[in-house]
């Protein structure tokens, strides 16, 4: 059986970190190494956990989750970052990417499409849902 695929959820609502944490554990290729409830969170602890993927909600206080990227990706370079949103302005998924995170998902793409992200991005490539992609062809 491969290595599961090692995964920190960084989201300031305790009803996403617990349901995705839960959906997450119904699927064996993926381990939930941290379930983080701030940017602090995730910048004390992520350079010592080597997540394959993170799950990075961008609005965040007071540290939000662009700051939380680029900060991440300084000291840990390599870190393999999902924007995520409950906005689907394409906008916020474009600065993630140019920040240096390596896919953007939004809060309300279906589950299975999480987990394309997660696998897309562990493996080395980008991911943008859906719905994002088709806002920005409109």
């Amino acid at each position: 059986m491969p290595a599961k695929i090692r995964v920190v959820i960084v989201d300031d609502h305790q009803v996403i970190r617990t349901s995705w944490k839960i959906l997450f554990g119904t699927d064996e290729r993926f381990e939930v190494v941290a379930v983080l409830k701030s940017g602090q969170e995730a910048i004390d602890q992520v350079p010592g956990l080597r997540p394959d993927a993170i799950l990075m909600d961008i609005n965040m206080f007071p540290i939000n989750g662009f700051e939380t990227t680029e900060q991440l990706l300084r000291i840990a370079p390599g870190t393999r970052v999902i924007g995520i949103s409950a906005n689907n302005y394409p906008g916020y998924a474009q600065k993630m990417m140019a920040i240096g995170a390596r896919g953007f998902v939004t809060k309300s793409s279906p589950f299975d499409e999480l987990t394309r992200a997660v696998v897309t991005v562990s493996e080395g490539g980008t991911y943008i849902c859906q719905e994002i992609n088709r806002l920005s062809d409109q």
